[in-house]
């Protein structure tokens, strides 16, 4: 007998996102499951900090504020509730849900999954915490919770546990599986699939985008989706949205989780009709047999001071004042560990107003000692006042100094975690780990097309041709490519090489970079190692999360073939 498709929708795509995106997507049309993704390397810090002040803390508390407003609609409709909003305390979220939905008077069952937290094992982090995979969800949803809270699990697996509940799938269908992993992966981050984020925004009228209605997946027994959204909601699904969420925070051809490992060169796109994008083909294999887990600690303090300026000398005003400060922290009685200089050049020649004559030279520092980032960096700078270059301003004094986090990632044996399903009985069902594993290595480099043939061409941004987006993971970051015709395609791929995204992008010029191929979907993802120093928390460049690196690399020229123009 066949079974009916699975209708899953997204409502968060961080902590932080639309509030009303929870009552939109339970009124605006059909549903079955509703997620919100809350967590992300940034979140586990910022939660955890907020433990130590409140040890019965360190969840989402948006989501409660948002169910106030909803259970009541979720429950009349009879969706349930997928989050992984419990961040660092899933059992304190979900006994706050419970006493919400006595307050309210609405009878939902509530459950939630343990076993990701393993600070206890690394006692130099503030928090650690295994990626785990969606088993442990999809016991609760069978068992009959309204409401699941997770702490930490794969993004995807908010749609690989709802999915397994439902269609009764076994622990090695792996096609099927890879098939909702890439369904999860392109709602994890809401908006950005429907829209947001988009590289090809102005080719949309931009009364469209100015509030994109959030993704939902209509997934089938057999691993396929349809990637849509609710009708009469802004934004757009398509290709390209889609696309480019597919290549948001990946690596490789092989994606891998604790559920399966999916194989992103085997996804097919079909526009099916207007907003409705069809995912086929996808395969999958079996999961590693480790977990990752994510560790945050605090690393020290950071501050900084922006120079302003303005006008002629631009580069002897910044040796005189860097020389200066530099002379004033070597003589200080704690210098910071850590002292960085970068100089913007946003002055224009000739402008028409101050802050267009104006570049910006930004110190930062680092130290464990709250007083050298706070106390000496003021006291350098602000006794410069009257004592520097012509036209001596900052943006604003330096403070005393803020905590800055480290992330890193480790891995453990599946079998080390204690995976628990607390059902809403207080029933505890231990979630067993993945039967069959496979080692991951690197996919195969796919065969490439037949370049372009010869031709005129013209010197042109790459993002007349090509989208992009990029993003985090841990200190690397990752730029996903992609074209939209075979033609482009045949450029592209013998093109932009890693050595030419190296002389592109200049950050990355001694740093490792990784370039993976991915055909089915025109796509190139670069990975750069170590740009992001420590991870975002450490705000170690000035786009921590490399969420423009994309855009960067899009304004870069290149000579491009005028066909493709």
């Amino acid at each position: 007998m066949t079974v009916a498709p699975l209708r899953i929708g997204n409502a968060s795509g961080f902590y932080g996102d639309r509030f009303d995106a929870m009552r939109e997507m339970l009124t605006g049309g059909p549903l079955d499951v509703l997620t919100g993704d809350y967590l992300a390397e940034l979140t586990m810090l910022i939660l955890g900090r907020e433990r130590l002040k409140n040890p019965s803390g360190g969840y989402a508390r948006t989501f409660l504020g948002q169910l106030e407003e909803c259970l009541g609609l979720a429950h009349e409709r009879g969706v349930r509730i997928v989050a992984n909003a419990g961040g660092l305390n899933p059992a304190g979220l979900a006994d706050a849900v419970r006493q919400l939905a006595d307050r309210l008077g609405i009878p939902v069952r509530v459950a939630h999954v343990e076993g990701d937290d393993l600070t206890a094992g690394h006692p130099r982090s503030l928090a650690a915490h295994a990626y785990l995979g969606g088993a442990g969800i999809a016991a609760c949803l069978r068992e009959g919770a309204d409401i699941v809270v997770t702490g930490r699990v794969t993004d995807a697996a908010l749609v690989t546990g709802p999915a397994v509940a439902h269609f009764g799938w076994a622990p090695d269908a792996y096609d099927r599986l890879a098939g909702a992993v890439v369904a999860g992966h392109v709602l994890e981050c809401g908006t950005q699939a429907t829209g947001g984020n988009y590289a090809f925004f102005t080719d949309h009228d931009p009364a469209r985008l100015r509030h994109p209605g959030f993704p939902l997946a209509e997934l089938h027994e057999d691993g396929t989706s349809v990637i849509a959204k609710h009708d009469g909601t802004g934004g757009l699904v398509d290709i390209g949205t889609v696309t480019a969420q597919l290549l948001y925070e990946t690596s490789g051809a092989r994606y891998a989780g604790p559920d399966v490992t999916a194989r992103l060169d085997s996804v097919r796109l079909t526009q099916e009709a207007p907003d409705r994008v069809r995912i086929s083909g996808v395969r999958g294999e079996a999961p590693p047999p480790t977990l990752k887990v994510g560790l945050n600690r605090l690393g020290g303090y950071r501050n900084e001071v922006a120079f302003v300026l303005t006008g002629l000398d631009i580069e002897a005003k910044a040796a005189l004042v860097r020389a200066q400060m530099e002379a004033a922290l070597d003589a200080a009685k704690s210098r910071p560990t850590e002292v960085r200089w970068d100089l913007a050049r946003t002055d224009h020649p000739d402008a028409s107003t101050e802050e267009t004559a104006s570049a910006l030279l930004r110190l930062v520092v680092r130290d464990p000692d709250q007083d050298a980032v706070g106390r000496t960096l003021s006291s350098a700078a602000i006794e410069l006042a009257l004592a520097s270059y012509p036209g001596f301003h900052v943006l604003a004094p330096p403070g005393k100094g803020s905590p800055y986090g480290v992330f890193e990632d480790v891995y453990v044996a599946q079998g080390a975690v204690a995976h628990v399903a607390v059902l809403h009985d207080g029933r505890r069902v231990p979630v067993a780990p993945a039967a069959g594993t496979l080692v991951l290595e690197p996919a195969p480099e796919p065969a490439l097309p037949e370049p372009l043939p010869p031709g005129p061409t013209r010197r042109a941004p790459l993002g007349v041709v090509a989208g992009a987006r990029s993003g985090d993971k841990g200190g690397n970051a990752n730029v996903g490519v992609w074209v939209r015709s075979d033609d482009a395609w045949r450029w592209l791929v013998h093109q932009l090489t890693a050595d030419r995204f190296q002389n592109l992008i200049t950050e990355s010029c001694h740093l490792k970079v990784v370039r993976h191929t991915l055909p089915n979907l025109r796509a190139l993802n670069f990975v750069v190692e170590g740009i992001l120093g420590e991870g975002v928390a450490s705000q170690h460049r000035f786009d921590p999360q490399a969420k423009a690196l994309g855009e960067w690399l899009r304004s870069r020229h290149l000579d491009i073939p005028e066909a493709l123009l």
